[in-house]
């Protein structure tokens, strides 16, 4: 299995800038848009390959 902790430890260093930074509010519509982003590409990808196993 291949280990994200690379990827894990980078997305925790930039959750601690962030904090450092934001209001609280502004976190919050920061994660909100980007949960929405990941569903939008996974929605995409999932059409897509849909498509393209026709």
């Amino acid at each position: 299995m291949k280990s994200n902790c690379k990827n894990l430890y980078i997305l925790s260093t930039i959750a601690c800038q962030l904090v450092e930074c934001l209001s609280e509010e502004e976190l919050e519509i920061l994660s909100a848009d980007l949960s929405t982003l990941g569903d939008m590409i996974e929605s995409l990808l999932a059409h897509q390959s849909i498509y393209v196993d026709d």
